[in-house]
């Protein structure tokens, strides 16, 4: 019996869980038979987007070589998928150079993710969506604080010590609470007041966390105001320009820089592959996470519409999800390959973790009708447990 060829189209959380959960669980098909993996994916290594706001505060590396990931039976491809046609089996993707390519496959996990949504070009600031907006983000602070070191003008050295995280998500708050602690460490080192640092974090809704109760927004909000930020309720950005940063009820807050952190929208790519999408873009799948129409091709992570039969509720766009959905997946794969029963999806427990600084954290688990709230030094070493596990760094 051949051997089959499995693409991976995607190296985040997703695609790598993918990669190492159908590996695992088909290791010992019968006859002999083995997969070939292929991950392919557009950039040069695995990069870690859930920790994009660490080398915006510091200089922490999140890309991790494929090297790492690329064990025996697994090749890796730098390239990017323009289709997919199922009747063909065949991937059609742009290489490294530019030069147009073509793979068999047998079987095809589309885990292409999600992009940050970044804001109109005329809106001013840095969307935090990438690590080289990250390190234009870190330089552009660091600069503003050394000019503010030698500024005689108080109102002007005010400016250039504030900042605006816009969007109050997961990402703007970890991003708030960071920022603040690595520009006070960097102000005290240039011989400025740490305290004269402001951060605010811009929360177009009424309370933080609105996806959990009110005490968890609540307890979110006294933490960060504990680090040194300020949130500021139902006001949006609208505009950087000179300096000042124009919000939603007509408010003009003089700053440094204005950070965007907007959210998430599914891959775009995923448009042109030949893919059934839902409205949104995300690609429609059964709840075995199997593409609608398209035999031996699955999708799961960001890219994908995935629904709990049971319940009617969607899954969200967190790493939280694409790991079960992974492990899952293996054992799917395994019993389609089997002519067996699959298992179907399931949604996974109602829980974040939210990192708030070196040594701080917030947790939320909603169990047995009860919400339970870890904080402080317990919460941060989970929190980042979750980090490495989603890129299978543990």
């Amino acid at each position: 019996m051949n051997d089959l060829t499995c693409i991976i189209i995607g190296g985040g959380h997703a695609g790598l869980g993918a990669l190492k959960a159908i590996k695992e669980e088909t290791r010992g098909m019968a006859h002999g038979q083995r997969i070939r993996f292929v991950l392919i994916d557009k950039q040069p290594g695995h990069v870690r987007k859930v920790m994009l706001f660490r080398p915006a505060a510091g200089e922490e590396e999140i890309m991790v070589p494929w090297t790492r990931y690329c064990s025996e039976g697994v090749g890796f491809l730098q390239g990017t998928v323009t289709s997919v046609d199922s009747k063909a089996k065949r991937i059609r993707y742009t290489d490294a150079q530019g030069n147009d390519a073509r793979i068999h496959y047998d079987l095809s996990v589309v885990a292409a993710g999600s992009i940050v949504r970044r804001p109109d070009p005329d809106k001013g600031g840095i969307a935090l969506t990438d690590p080289q907006a990250a390190a234009d983000i870190r330089e552009r602070w660091r600069a503003n604080l050394r000019k503010a070191a030698v500024e005689t003008n108080p109102e002007e050295r005010k400016r250039l010590m504030t900042i605006a995280v816009a969007g109050a998500g997961i990402s703007g708050i970890e991003t708030s609470a960071e920022l603040v602690l690595a520009m006070r460490k960097e102000a005290a080192a240039l011989g400025l007041n740490p305290s004269d640092i402001s951060v605010y974090l811009l929360n177009a809704n009424e309370q933080l966390f609105p996806e959990g109760p009110e005490k968890v927004g609540r307890k979110l909000e006294m933490t960060l105001r504990e680090c040194g930020v300020t949130v500021l309720h139902n006001r949006k950005a609208m505009r950087e320009q000179a300096g000042v940063l124009t919000l939603s009820n007509s408010d003009r807050l003089p700053v440094g820089l204005c950070i965007w952190t907007i959210g998430l929208i599914p891959n775009p790519a995923l448009r042109s592959m030949g893919l059934p999408l839902a409205s949104e873009g995300k690609v429609l799948v059964d709840e075995c996470y199997r593409v609608q129409g398209m035999s031996g091709v699955y999708s799961i992570g960001d890219c994908a519409r995935i629904v709990d039969p049971s319940t009617g509720k969607a899954d969200q766009m967190t790493c939280k999800e694409a790991g079960p959905q992974a492990l899952r997946l293996g054992k799917i794969v395994m019993a389609d390959l089997e002519g067996s029963s699959a298992p179907v999806h399931k949604s996974f427990l109602d829980t974040f973790g939210i990192g708030l600084g070196q040594n701080r954290g917030l947790m939320w688990v909603r169990k047995w009708g009860l919400d339970i709230i870890v904080t402080g030094k317990l919460a941060w070493k989970v929190k980042k447990l979750g980090w490495d596990f989603a890129s299978w760094l543990r």
